[in-house]
């Protein structure tokens, strides 16, 4: 450690369920300072961060906290972001780049709890089960009858896959136990494609001859309200419309409008466009199936990230360039580039599974 600052100080927004300290050095000359922005805001411009990130080294926000030039100015010793989320939407990395400053990411820990949950919001919004509990909890349910909640058949349907990447190929994994033809919508043609048997089409005939949509793509200016009036209009009666991946891909009154009219037969969402604000429309359509935000929400998952994080942090500290690097380009131009806090070849300890 260098005399004049014996300590490393990591600011994180929120507490996470693994010892961020101890995994990013494993000894008491790390300070982790946590400190929460208000409960539903998104912005990290507060007096209270601004003096804890006045001499700190690493920050790990989460995914729902912007993190722009106001909060790096805020910060002239940062050397390193390590976002806990797979997209980096929240983060300017543009800024974060010109400023010399490292951002990081988890990618891969969290693919195969999020293909979990958008098949489990798949089903319950075709078999209508958010509907189905709500009668039997309001007391409301009288017996069996042959025409109770009927819903749309999974099984052998066409699913649409929006983006084929890591999260989007594992739901097609999942497809392929469901006899599910899959059709796909990408930039370019994705690796997965062979292995799923995935056809890949433009994403205005996805709408149209799927069955089932699943978004799977990153959250860009060009993919922002990519679901539409338009697009919607184009859906096949009945279709079924799930989103694990960023809730502003969606014009949310449309797709309200859509459920209403009974244009779609279901949909089922994890993620909104102002969380934790939702339209008032989704959330009075009993054909709409919402879920808090929680696909990467299990323990080894989520525990997973915290590690992937500090394994970021732990890296940039040491001088090493970590593999989950988001804004290569920023290597060589590094902030204290001659001035590791950590030594080199002392792998960070994981936190048990």
């Amino acid at each position: 450690m260098r005399a004049d600052r014996p300590r490393i100080r990591l600011v994180a927004t929120a507490a996470l369920p693994a010892d961020l300290r101890a995994l990013v050095a494993g000894t008491d000359d790390v300070d982790v300072a946590v400190v929460a922005p208000a409960r539903g805001t998104a912005t990290l411009a507060s007096p209270a961060l601004a003096a804890a990130l006045g001499d700190a080294d690493a920050l790990v926000p989460l995914l729902t906290e912007r993190v722009d030039a106001a909060v790096l100015d805020a910060a002239p010793r940062l050397r390193v972001v390590a976002n806990y989320a797979v997209g980096h939407d929240n983060v300017d990395v543009a800024a974060a780049t010109a400023r010399g400053v490292c951002v990081a990411n988890t990618p891969d820990v969290l693919t195969e709890a999020t293909a979990d949950l958008a098949f489990a919001l798949l089903l319950a919004a075709a078999r209508r089960l958010g509907e189905g509990e709500r009668l039997v909890r309001a007391g409301a349910w009288t017996g069996w009858a042959p025409d109770q909640l009927l819903g749309a058949d999974v099984f052998g349907r066409t699913l649409g896959l929006v983006g084929l990447g890591r999260i989007g190929a594992a739901v097609g994994r999942r497809a392929r136990g469901f006899a599910m033809p899959i059709l796909y919508a990408a930039p370019r043609p994705s690796p997965h494609a062979a292995e799923l048997g995935a056809t890949r089409v433009e994403l205005d005939e996805l709408f149209a001859r799927a069955d089932v949509i699943s978004l799977h793509c990153p959250l860009t200016p060009s993919t922002r309200g990519l679901v539409d009036a338009r697009r919607l209009a184009r859906v096949r009666p009945g279709a079924i419309l799930v989103n694990t991946a960023r809730g502003a891909l969606i014009d949310e009154p449309a797709l309200a409008a859509a459920l209403a009219a009974g244009r779609l037969g279901g949909a089922g969402l994890d993620v909104f466009a102002a969380e934790p604000a939702i339209d008032p429309a989704l959330i009075a359509s009993d054909r709409a199936v919402l879920a808090p935000h929680i696909g990467s929400a299990t323990t080894r998952a989520r525990t997973r990230m915290v590690e992937l994080c500090a394994s970021a942090v732990r890296s940039v500290l040491a001088g090493e360039a970590p593999p989950n690097l988001v804004n290569p380009e920023v290597w060589p131009h590094r902030r204290f580039p001659g001035a590791p806090l950590l030594p080199a070849a002392q792998p960070a300890p994981e936190a048990s599974r």
